[in-house]
């Protein structure tokens, strides 16, 4: 006869935490916090310093476009201290400042732009004269002229000495800023207490067109080049192939090919259809 036992097994009670785990979760978040807190605080502050980065480059647009329709091939250039106490006014002062000419921006609240401050409530551009400048092509200089850098146009474009175009390179504008250091003294402010951040801005632009004014200066800077436009010196030539054509083909025809004629091709409106 066969018999069968069971067995049994009691299943523990889960264990309670020991006593020393208790508020671990807690220090966890204050240790997190120590690392977040100064995170937080300084957000504010890098805010600011992007609102003024933006404020630089189109500060920069602005010298190289107002570059573009006043330079020294529309007449003559604004003059370097104009454009300056146009940026320092119209771009780094209070945000709602009028455009009015000869308009400076001053050193009093009035003229600040009340964002831009430190935790303290001090201006981070203290000096406009000193800490907002404006300077020309990659070797900073101080006038228009320093702005170029030259460029390679390549074989197929060496032949504008001779056309008559202005090759001079690349137009840069720079727009520098300089900013306050934060209040010393706390840690949370570390190391922009010390960093003497200054942001530069550049635009690049090409204003030297090679575009013509009208058919009569094309027709000047080809024609009277007999290297650039060889049908030039065949005005002659061209006489007697008109003749010969006119010979040949029914009276009241069209004249020959007009050899070296450039006016004859030249793409002009009827006066009345410009009515």
């Amino acid at each position: 006869m066969t018999s069968f036992s069971i067995k049994t097994q009691r299943l523990c009670p889960l264990k309670t935490p020991h006593k020393n785990q208790r508020g671990q979760a807690l220090a966890e978040f204050l240790a997190v916090s120590v690392a977040m807190i100064p995170l937080f605080l300084l957000m504010p502050m890098i805010g600011k310093y992007q609102d003024i980065s933006h404020s630089t480059q189109m500060a920069s647009r602005y010298v190289a476009f107002d570059a573009m329709n006043r330079n020294d091939s529309m007449g003559t250039w604004k003059p370097e201290s104009q454009l300056a106490d146009e940026v320092r006014r119209r771009f780094f002062s209070n945000s709602d400042a009028p455009i009015k000419t000869d308009d400076v921006a001053g050193d009093f609240p009035a003229n600040r732009n009340l964002f831009w401050s430190d935790p303290k409530g001090a201006p981070l551009i203290k000096r406009f004269n000193s800490d907002v400048s404006v300077s020309f092509g990659f070797g900073n200089g101080a006038h228009h002229g320093d702005a170029f850098s030259k460029t390679s146009d390549g074989v197929p474009f060496g032949l504008h000495d001779q056309l008559g175009l202005r090759a001079r390179g690349i137009y840069t504008a720079n727009v520098s800023v300089t900013l306050a250091n934060l209040p010393s003294g706390l840690k949370f402010y570390e190391p922009f207490d010390r960093i003497n951040l200054s942001i530069t801005r550049s635009t690049s632009v090409v204003f030297d067109p090679w575009a013509a004014r009208n058919p009569e200066q094309v027709e000047a800077r080809i024609g009277g080049n007999p290297l650039i436009f060889p049908a030039a010196s065949l005005l002659g030539v061209g006489s007697l192939v008109d003749a010969s054509v006119a010979i040949i083909d029914l009276p009241g025809a069209l004249s020959g090919p007009k050899l070296g004629k450039l006016d004859f091709w030249r793409d002009v409106v009827p006066a009345d259809r410009l009515k």
